[in-house]
Order: structure tokens, then sequence, then C-alpha cells
């Protein structure tokens, strides 16, 4: 199995004969992410921690989108918006919210939360199953619910 940094350079050279710009330079943002990531954990990343590059990177530009959104500035929420997709082209396949719901519930069970004091002992316990297969925001609004 190509690894993701095979896939980022490969990605990078087909977007360049492109001349595809955009997706050229958040292929490119990609794999320097991923580079320093294993340069400051000093090894080839797992597929976990790979995962965990590529989350980071969604959610920043998620964030950045919202705050370019409520700023009213259009050429930045488009670009965002591209970039986003370029990102979760990378990513695990995503969750359904049942699937979600699903998981949080069994998750509740097993480690006998019972009230919203018990959230940050069902977050901590659900978020390792579900890290880059589902929004962080709706596995939180989730366990809320559940709990709630």
């Amino acid at each position: 199995m190509m690894s993701l940094l095979d896939s980022l350079q490969k990605d990078m050279v087909a977007a360049m004969k492109a001349k595809d710009k955009n997706r050229l330079k958040t292929v490119r943002m990609l794999k320097a992410a991923v580079q320093n990531e294993q340069i400051s954990v000093g090894h080839d990343l797992t597929p976990d921690e790979e995962v965990g590059v590529l989350s980071r990177e969604l959610k920043q530009r998620k964030d950045s989108l919202e705050e370019s959104k409520a700023a009213g500035r259009d050429d930045s929420v488009q670009e965002l918006e591209g970039e986003i997709a370029v990102v979760q082209g990378y990513m695990p396949a995503q969750l359904s919210a049942d699937d979600v719901r699903a998981v949080v519930e069994e998750t509740i069970k097993a480690v006998g939360a019972t009230s919203k004091a018990d959230f940050g002992k069902v977050m901590g316990a659900v978020m390792p199953k579900l890290k880059g297969k589902a929004d962080g925001k709706l596995i939180n609004a989730t366990v809320k619910e559940l709990l709630g």
C-alpha cells in the first residue's frame, strides 16, 4: 500500500502537469505538514498518525472557512472550499451520523457513563475509535445529546 507521502508526491506531480495551481498548493501544504510531523516524531508516520495530520489540516481549513464566511470574504471562501475538498480526498471514509451515534452509545455503555459529568470519560474513550472517521463537532454533539 502506498504511504500518504507517496500519494501526495504522485498527486503533486500530476497537479503540476495539469497546471492545477490550487490543487498543487494544497497538496504541497499537506506534504509539508506530513514531513514536519515525521521530523517531530522522528519516524515514518503510522496510518493513524497520518490521519491525525490530515484531521488537523482539515479542521484548520474548516475554522478558517467559518471566519471567512462571517467576514463576507467570498474569494477566500471559494479557495478554502477547494482546499477542504482536496484534504477530504485523502481522509478515510467518513462515518454517517447514525454510525457515530452507534459507536457513542456503545462507548457510553462500556465506560458506564450515566450523566453529563461523565462527558470527559466518554470523549476520551470514543475519540480514538472515531479519529479521522467523523467530524469532532458531530462526535461532541452526539455525546452531549446522549448523556443529557
